[in-house]
């Protein structure tokens, strides 16, 4: 599989990271032993969409058009990285909580536990490692 498939792959997967976690979380009814603050679900969501649209850009882009240079691939890289800090603070509502008045965790219909969750975060986090070391790399 070439560079540029893995990319197209990985956006995919960030689409879907993107778009299921808002509507896993909206209203503040996700799963997880505390509620995601309204704050970092709308940075996930609104860097999530800026870096799609700059990262599709940029694929598909030329070189020398304005939508496919280094300034467009550093700011969807920029934006995949707080989407991704957002992610991890996401993820970060599974850890068990200590003491006696400590919650259990909640279920949803999406899934019983966090895998759901887990798989969806560490991806994108492995996606943005990786479209950083192709963009630095310039295998994209």
């Amino acid at each position: 599989m070439s560079a540029e498939q893995i990319a197209w792959v990985l956006t995919g997967l960030g689409v879907l990271a993107v778009v299921l976690t808002r509507l896993r979380l909206r209203g503040g009814h996700g799963a997880g032993r505390i509620d995601v603050g309204s704050r970092v679900l709308t940075f996930h969501t609104f860097f999530g969409v800026v870096a799609l649209a700059t990262w599709i850009s940029f694929l598909l882009a030329p070189d020398d058009s304005p939508f496919g240079g280094n300034v467009v691939g550093i700011v969807s890289l920029a934006c995949w990285w707080v989407v991704t800090t957002c992610a991890m603070i996401i993820l970060l509502r599974w850890l068990p909580s200590k003491g006696r008045h400590a919650t259990e965790a909640r279920a949803d219909g999406w899934t019983r536990g966090p895998w759901l969750s887990v798989i969806a975060h560490v991806g994108t986090l492995a996606g943005v490692i990786w479209f950083t070391w192709a963009y630095l790399n310039s295998k994209v």
